[in-house]
């Protein structure tokens, strides 16, 4: 299968490496941004562009994995009319593709990706979604090529599971560094924190959240309470409400439960 990649950032390294590693054929990357699609085609070891009147025009599948923003313009483009072309978003209908291409679909990994932190693709879950039952048949032989968890969902599946995905993972991740500053401002640093981090998301491996949670809120614990929202004080306000709300939604389930 020849594969054209179109991006060149954290998604698209991380796929484009588990695709050629899969056996697959990856034919060229492209990528508006000249020093990024070079290093990611180096490391492969396959040719690159930065124009699009460039883009090989016989691959079998293309590949979008850019920005939401980015991948309207480029579908604007005629090249390639019977390949498929996928995009990778997570919050992105298949209907973005609609009067554009023929044959179509989505292939949505659902993961954190960095450029320098190596993921195991094959532990990662593959959403697939596609325009015909050929186009499917293709896109489910790749992502099992992949990955060893694929799932077929339709788009407001997935943008549900997407903005479960935004408070799983990226609003945790927000809350890391306000722990972070937090903890910092004792005079301690943030490796202290890590065993707790860790055992967290260990818990949530073997017991349900409902199951995992613990803390002054579900304890409806006022005093510790309290006592927290007087440290936050009046110097940072937004954090005061934000440990207030997060507190009345853990006691308000689990008093309603019990």
């Amino acid at each position: 299968m020849k594969i054209v990649i179109i991006g060149a950032g954290n998604l698209a390294t991380h796929l484009s490496f588990a695709l050629q590693e899969a056996g697959q054929e990856i034919v060229q990357i492209f990528s508006r941004t000249a020093i990024s699609a070079s290093e990611l085609a180096d490391l492969l070891k396959v040719p690159f562009t930065t124009h699009t009147d460039e883009i090989v025009a016989d691959a079998d599948v293309y590949f979008y994995a850019i920005s939401d923003d980015a991948l309207e313009s480029l579908l604007q483009l005629p090249f390639a009319p019977d390949a498929i072309h996928v995009h990778t978003a997570g919050s992105v209908s298949m209907d973005v593709f609609v009067g554009k291409k023929s044959n179509y679909g989505v292939f949505y990994p659902l993961q954190t990706f960095s450029k320098n932190k190596q993921v195991d693709f094959k532990m990662i879950p593959v959403f697939i979604e596609a325009s015909s039952p050929e186009v499917e048949s293709t896109l489910f032989k790749i992502a099992h090529a992949v990955s060893e968890q694929v799932y077929k969902t339709n788009s407001e599946q997935r943008l549900k599971l997407h903005v479960s995905a935004v408070f799983a993972c990226n609003f945790v991740n927000h809350l890391y560094h306000i722990a972070s500053e937090m903890v910092k401002s004792a005079d301690l640093p943030f490796e202290v924190l890590k065993p707790l981090i860790l055992e967290t998301a260990q818990k949530v491996m073997q017991l349900s959240p409902e199951e995992a949670q613990t803390g002054p809120a579900k304890r409806n614990d006022q005093g510790v309470i309290n006592k927290h929202l007087d440290v936050l004080g009046d110097e940072h306000p937004s954090l005061k409400k934000l440990y207030q709300d997060l507190s009345d939604m853990i006691l308000n389930q689990y008093l309603h439960q019990s």
